[in-house]
């Protein structure tokens, strides 16, 4: 097997169970996504790119319940990568790209990332805009308990991690709070185009959410 079938299938151990949207199926989206992107970035790192998109949730704080647990499995999955001979320097760059990619660590941080990590962060995002971008807040936000909808609780701008990763807002509120401002944050032009109709999406749904909510529908 190859280097990146080893770390496919080391991704799909560790994220078999996921039933919060970050699963396999959202990995081998964002693997297509990436391709895409590639395609026009002759420049980018092939290797360092699908390697990063494979591993990015591996060891995402959103999946454990503690530091502890997260920085265990950061360091089970790099030991994984050394025992199937991945270069240190390209292990390096794969855990720079995948700490510093997210949208909650970019809160309050300058972050300056690499072409291919900027690639790796333009795919991921434009999973998390669209039509299955709705279906995966609704998930998310029912596995962490959050309200659907509340009208009496407005949208709320996140200024850093914690507040951002605190449960009092509600999955609807998730769309004007993250969702809707990504297309304006990608990196890469072609990312930006095709982010133009998942945008419209969400908009055209959350204006049908709402009539329908209020019953003007």
């Amino acid at each position: 097997m190859s280097q990146l079938e080893l770390i496919t299938k080391y991704m799909t151990t560790v994220l078999t169970k996921d039933n919060t949207g970050h699963g396999t199926d959202h990995i081998m989206r964002v693997l297509a996504l990436a391709d895409k992107i590639l395609a026009n970035e002759p420049d980018a790192d092939a290797f360092i790119v699908h390697a990063a998109v494979l591993l990015h949730d591996v060891y995402d704080d959103k999946l454990y319940d503690s530091e502890a647990d997260v920085i265990a499995a950061k360091n089970a999955m790099i030991s994984f990568l050394l025992s199937i001979g991945v270069d240190p320097e390209k292990i390096e760059a794969i855990t720079d790209i995948i700490d510093n990619m997210s949208w909650s660590h970019s809160l309050g941080n300058a972050t300056h990332l690499t072409l291919n990590g900027q690639i790796v962060q333009d795919a991921d995002r434009l999973d998390a805009i669209g039509a299955i971008a709705v279906v995966r807040a609704i998930t998310y936000g029912a596995v962490k308990n959050r309200v659907l909808y509340d009208p009496s609780i407005p949208p709320r701008i996140a200024k850093d991690k914690t507040t951002y990763r605190s449960n009092d807002s509600t999955t609807i509120n998730h769309f004007y709070e993250k969702l809707l401002l990504i297309k304006d944050k990608l990196n890469t032009d072609t990312a930006r185009a095709i982010a133009i109709p998942r945008q419209q999406f969400m908009l055209d749904f959350l204006s049908e959410f709402k009539a329908e909510w209020s019953l003007e529908k």
